[in-house]
């Protein structure tokens, strides 16, 4: 495998977010201690109460921990630790993921290779399951994972990705108050309207993922995080169009949830916890349109061909 000489710098900050991990956070540190590649490892503690810190302590490899007052979620986590990485390249991993030993060098040597890529995505497996290569964009804006081999990808998964830190900061980082989901897929759209690429997960880059181990796919929270960072994300990076066209849908099934007998018994189907995700969203609704200019501004191709190129994939 090509790379680094061997003793040279470490060019690489793994960083793992972390929430009440005690029973999970020591496997992801033993793996990571376990790479063949030098890196540095921090550890953001989202205000964990249960014995996380402790166990971040003492540990044999010595991870540099930042903890934070509060919970910030992962998007947070993630928007904290940015500002502390000196390394050319910085990955996220998810507490609960376990990598094998040679997924850090894989992934380097993947963007080593293509110069015109800021980030490559890794190979998630539950059990022997495929969870994601990578991540498309569907015809009505939403993120979903890859579970088969492709040539190309639209996106990445955040639970185990490694990405170039000056392309990120070039982006405009990380929406920390997203908190939790879809800061990945609103981070590659990003990439992608600056003229970037992202990779699909190339062999070697496996990872372990127990998956939900911090919050619980499914849950009335889940899907509050889910359904509001999809919208929030397409008024910020889709063509605008779309993202009123979605907005406007999301608002319309909203209205006649009450009228329907049909109604499945998913928690996002709620009428509830819909019209809460319509006031957080009508709430950010000014930030996010400053933000939706300063994206424009920066990017290098337009919305629309980004949205032709890769929506429905």
């Amino acid at each position: 495998m090509g790379g680094p000489p061997a003793g040279s710098a470490p060019r690489a900050t793994v960083v793992v977010v972390t929430w009440r991990g005690a029973g999970h956070v020591e496997r992801c540190l033993d793996a990571l201690a376990a790479q063949d590649r030098p890196h540095r490892t921090l550890v953001v503690d989202n205000a964990s109460d249960d014995g996380t810190a402790g166990l971040l302590a003492a540990h044999p490899s010595k991870p540099r921990v930042l903890r934070l007052p509060r919970n910030a979620g992962y998007a947070g986590g993630i928007a904290a630790a940015l500002a502390r990485i000196d390394t050319p390249l910085m990955a996220w991993l998810n507490d609960d993921a376990a990598p094998g030993p040679g997924w850090l060098a894989t992934l380097e040597d993947a963007l080593d290779a293509r110069p015109d890529a800021a980030a490559v995505t890794s190979r998630l497996l539950r059990g022997t399951a495929v969870q994601s290569l990578g991540v498309r964009l569907t015809a009505d804006g939403h993120g979903a994972d890859r579970t088969e081999p492709a040539p190309e990808t639209f996106g990445f998964c955040g639970g185990a990705v490694l990405l170039r830190t000056a392309a990120l900061r070039a982006v405009g980082g990380v929406p920390a108050d997203f908190f939790c989901y879809y800061e990945d897929t609103d981070t590659a759209w990003r990439l992608r309207l600056a003229g970037l690429d992202v990779l699909p997960a190339p062999g070697g880059s496996d990872v372990a993922h127990l998956h939900g181990a911090s919050t619980r796919p499914g849950s009335p929270l889940f899907h509050r995080w889910n359904e509001r960072n999809r919208l929030l994300m397409l008024l910020r990076c889709a063509p605008a169009a779309v993202a009123v066209r979605e907005l406007a849908r999301f608002a319309a099934l909203t209205a006649v949830l009450p009228l329907r007998r049909d109604v499945p018994g998913a928690a996002n189907f709620r009428l509830g916890l819909r019209a809460r995700v319509l006031a957080e969203v009508a709430l950010r609704l000014p930030a996010t349109l400053r933000a939706r200019r300063a994206i424009g501004g920066r990017a290098i191709l337009r919305r629309g061909e980004v949205w032709r190129r890769w929506a429905g994939g």
